[in-house]
């Protein structure tokens, strides 16, 4: 049995930041001011204190952990918290948080994915827009002057009409369904659970939804289970016209087969925002024009940002007065 919580000696409430020392809150920003108006955050980075002491002697005083980019939390490092409740991290993607060692004890994880939702979205439809249009591809060829060399220019594909299948139906797959909806696309999708609440077609397994879907569009959480699941078996089931767009992990999709099938001419093409070895993207996607990359970017507003902002202080004040969270990370 734990030992009982020491009082808290502080007159705000304790939040710990966790962050590699190359993610900052920027020193001139209303948010962090208005965070530290409202709350102790304490920094082991900002501190000249060992990280190893600051943390021991905060330890029994922290309820409440912050998470900024990607910043490992493992079991281990949970362990040397003994008193947290809550977890609020400034990321969509949790593969960097041991989920399950913190459900086992308990604590509460909450996620970015409200504030990004709906500007992710947008970026993945734009990817499958400017992938089936070639609008990047139409733009490098009047720029490089070929239009008055070769004239024509090769045909795109229409969207409207498309069936597309999403990986992933929650906050922001919902909103990449609602977009793709406008346009005619009839929606179908995978997810851990069939969700009683939408009418779209529910398969499975990822293989079977390819199979019945012209496009694939990622919008899961990279776990152990989802590592790969995109792989030769499933692009194949797509078809060679069938096209893949990730705003997830890069891992979600077996990159290598994903390039032999690309290269190969067994897949019409993919809009990616993530790879598996940021930055570095295979350098035979390069020269495809089927193909577009973005440096995932697709959280990258300002609008997102500032979503992102209010979320992190509503469920701080809602943590430490007793109120509902929002944006809660479920373990089913």
């Amino acid at each position: 049995m734990a030992d009982k919580e020491p009082q808290q000696p502080e007159e705000l409430p304790i939040v710990l930041v966790h962050r590699l020392p190359s993610f900052k809150i920027p020193s001139d920003s209303s948010f962090r001011d208005q965070l530290r108006s409202q709350f102790h955050m304490l920094d082991p980075h900002e501190s000249p204190e060992p990280y190893d002491s600051f943390l021991a002697r905060h330890a029994p005083f922290i309820r409440v952990l912050m998470t900024i980019g990607p910043s490992p939390v493992s079991a281990e490092f949970l362990e040397r918290l003994p008193f947290l409740e809550l977890i609020v991290a400034t990321s969509a993607g949790l593969n960097h948080i041991d989920l399950p060692a913190c459900w086992s004890r308990g604590i509460v994880v909450t996620n970015a994915s409200l504030a990004f939702a709906e500007d992710v979205a947008d970026c993945a439809v734009g990817l499958l827009i400017d992938v089936l249009r070639r609008i990047s591809a139409a733009d490098r060829f009047v720029r490089d002057r070929l239009w008055p060399v070769k004239e024509n220019y090769p045909l795109g594909f229409k969207l409207g009409s498309k069936r597309v299948g999403i990986v992933g139906l929650g906050s922001i797959g919902s909103e990449v369904a609602k977009r793709l909806l406008a346009f005619g696309c009839t929606i179908a999708y995978t997810s851990r659970n069939k969700k009683q609440s939408v009418s779209f077609p529910f398969y499975a397994n990822v293989r079977d939804l390819a199979a019945n879907s012209d496009v694939l569009v990622l919008c899961c959480a990279l776990t152990k289970e989802t590592y790969h699941m995109i792989n030769k078996d499933v692009m194949v089931a797509l078809g060679k016209d069938g096209v893949i767009i990730n705003v997830g992990r890069g891992s979600l999709i077996n990159e290598k087969e994903l390039v032999q099938c690309l290269v190969g001419g067994e897949m019409g093409g993919a809009g990616l925002d993530v790879y598996e070895n940021e930055p570095n993207v295979p350098k035979e996607l390069f020269g495809l024009d089927n193909v577009v990359l973005s440096p995932h970017c697709a959280v990258m507003t300002p609008e997102s940002f500032e979503a992102l902002d209010q979320l992190i202080v509503v469920n701080l004040k809602a943590f430490f007065s007793n109120k509902p969270l929002v944006s809660v990370v479920s373990n089913e």
